[in-house]
């Protein structure tokens, strides 16, 4: 019996020397690499042709052919990134029946296990040409995506019509392409055609860069306005519209498109295009958009943008915003975001010039244009000021640089708690720095130098050169700015966009003779825009948003409706007991002043609550106050250039 207990004692004494651990998992080697793109003809040319009749399921029909190369393995990309979303956005998920041919034979595909984009295949022996077809089969419905087809109107966006052979830059494949259009539609877009019979139109022979880079709006309601014919490059208005008497433009208001053109020649000095064509699209069944274009824009607002003018000032920013985008940001563009292929990876760390300084030109743009009256254009920068003075606590801890990223991290999605993660904050607090900047130089110089000569020396150089788009750096935007007006630059950009910045930038608009300031009444902008995007906007009143539905969309971070636990998706249903209403709600809220909390009854899916929204401060709408004595250097800024 001892000796069995010796035993068994000495057995565990030395079972860590004897039983030795299993190794633990272990990584697979890395997928192969895609062979890298190479600044090199490519031999050969490239054919892509859509057919964009299937109005009913809303589908585009790609066949393409792709020249072979060389004996062996072949890789096929479908582009990864999208420019102007500064993202890895462009909807593969909707390419469907994909299928690759060569001399009549099916070849078998495989998609790479990391980079889901490309394609690997391997043409028989002699293949001269593979021909590839697949569908890209748009959404249907809203909440699929952005709509894309209509029974009126249709966005053929090429970035994702078509595919397009590793190993060479994009700029250096040439494309012959055409697209089949419902009979008797008009279109517009930025490539030339070469021939239009039947409802097919064909395209001359272009690089696939500007090919995915010139998207195409068509239409059964189609309506072109020349904005610039004098010869130079034309500037040309191309719309769609869900019905006919849309498409009806006073002269007047052709007249103040055509200012934008001037406008932007007088603060640019330069253009850096051979045609330009905006594409409009006048719709409630299209999905909205804006997304710039080196020669052309997509823009889709409200249907009655002309036909009821005097309601959608803040509609009439957003092509202001998309012209500017051809100098800042398509032919002027951030050295880490220029990709050679729009698989390669893109870093958006100069979105706050890209983005942040073309904010600030569109609503400059605007109102020197007339697009918007200077009123209009101080209310709207009111409601900005106020966004990053009090809408933004996530600028306690959160760079606007740092915010460049959201694109690729959120992917443009919908966010729980916006005012406290930020969201691309890059746009309208990059614009009132920008603000900050043109007024310091203006101060600095007497008023002998604004931000315009940095506009004329950063994007106006090299008039008529559109081929080859010109990078910079951090360095190259502080050099050219010391130019204009000496001033520790560096550290001013540093210490407002690369570091947390937690002070209201409002300094820009005090330099400019202004404050900001709360009343109770709403401007007319802030009625028209909640009119536009069918809100009822509190965030000053107790720092919530609705619907026309009274959901909550928006919930200011630690405000009153913040601590009384209400959240994005909670369901308002009544009002101090009495069936909600906007009107009646915001009642409720002058009233509690000095009173008693506002009782909401509030549904949450399932459940049903009552909660007290503690919130005495009356309604609070933002808005600019002059500051007497001071320089009108805002009135100085929008004014029309001569």
């Amino acid at each position: 019996m001892r000796s069995t207990a010796l035993a068994l004692a000495a057995l565990i004494a030395a079972g860590p020397a004897l039983a030795q651990p299993s190794p633990g998992p272990q990584p697979l080697p890395p997928a192969p690499p895609i062979v890298a793109p190479q600044d090199v003809a490519y031999p050969g040319v490239m054919t892509v042709d859509v057919d964009a009749t299937d109005l009913e399921r809303r589908i585009f029909r790609v066949r393409q052919t792709i020249p072979v190369t060389g004996q062996g393995p072949m890789t096929v990309l479908f582009p990864k990134w999208v420019p102007g979303g500064h993202s890895p956005r462009n909807p593969i998920y909707n390419i469907a029946g994909l299928t690759f041919r060569a001399d009549g034979q099916v070849i078998p595909w495989k998609r790479d296990p990391v980079e889901v984009f490309a394609f690997h295949l391997s043409p028989p022996a002699g293949a001269k040409v593979i021909e590839v077809e697949f569908q890209h089969v748009t959404p249907t419905a809203g909440d699929q995506g952005r709509v894309l087809i209509t029974p009126e109107m249709l966005n053929a966006q090429f970035v994702s019509l078509a595919m397009y052979p590793a190993g060479y830059y994009m700029r250096r494949i040439p494309v012959d392409a055409s697209i089949r259009l419902p009979a008797g539609w008009g279109y517009g877009t930025a490539m030339e055609t070469a021939s239009e019979a039947g409802g097919l139109v064909k395209f001359k022979r272009t690089d696939f860069d500007t090919f995915t880079d010139s998207p195409l709006f068509a239409g059964k309601y189609f309506k072109r306005y020349d904005l610039d014919a004098s010869g130079k490059s034309p500037v040309r208005l191309n719309i769609v519209a869900d019905r006919p008497e849309l498409l009806e433009a006073t002269p007047e208001q052709i007249e103040k498109h055509r200012e934008l053109v001037r406008q932007a020649d007088k603060l640019f000095g330069a253009r850096h295009f051979d045609q330009y064509d905006f594409l409009l699209a006048l719709t409630e069944r299209m999905g909205g958009i804006g997304l710039e274009h080196h020669r052309s824009s997509e823009n889709g607002t409200v249907p009655d943008y002309f036909t009821n003018w005097n309601k959608h000032a803040p509609a009439r920013n957003l092509l202001p915003h998309e012209y500017a985008h051809s100098w800042d940001g398509k032919y002027r563009r951030g050295a880490d975001v220029w990709q050679a292929t729009l698989n390669e990876p893109m870093r958006n760390s100069l979105l706050w010039v890209y983005e942040g300084q073309d904010q600030y030109w569109g609503f400059v743009l605007g109102a020197r244009s007339g697009l918007v009256t200077k009123q209009q254009t101080l209310d709207a920068l009111a409601m900005t000021a106020a966004t990053y003075s009090e809408g933004r606590p996530g600028r306690q801890w959160r760079s606007v640089e740092d915010t460049t990223n959201d694109p690729i991290i959120a992917g443009r999605r919908p966010i729980p708690w916006t005012t406290w993660q930020r969201s691309e904050d890059y746009y309208s607090e990059g614009q009132l720095v920008w603000l900050e900047a043109d007024t310091l130089i203006r101060e600095k110089s007497g008023g002998k130098r604004s931000l315009d000569d940095f506009a004329r020396a950063f994007f106006g150089m090299n008039d008529g050169e559109w081929k080859q788009p010109l990078t910079y750096t951090f360095e190259e935007v502080v050099e050219t700015l010391n130019k204009v007006q000496p001033y520790d630059w560096a550290k001013f950009l540093d210490e407002k966009l690369r570091q947390v910045s937690p002070e209201p930038p409002l300094a820009g608009l005090e330099r400019g003779g202004y404050r900001l300031v709360y009343t109770d009444k709403p401007t007319d902008y802030w009625k028209d825009n909640e009119s536009n995007r069918k809100i009822v906007d509190l965030t000053y009143s107790g720092g919530l948003v609705l619907n026309r539905e009274a959901r909550i969309t928006g919930v200011l971070w630690d405000s009153p409706a913040f601590k009384a636990g209400l959240t994005v998706g909670d369901q308002i249903l009544a009002v101090n007991g009495i069936a909600y209403d906007a009107d009646r709600f915001k009642e409720a809220i002058t009233a509690a002043k000095g009173g008693a909390p506002i009782s909401l009854i509030v549904k949450d899916g399932d459940h049903f609550r009552t909660v007290a929204l503690d919130w005495k401060g009356g309604l609070r709408y933002p808005r600019l106050e002059r500051i007497e004595g001071t320089p009108d250097r805002l009135s100085a800024i929008y004014a029309p250039r001569k």
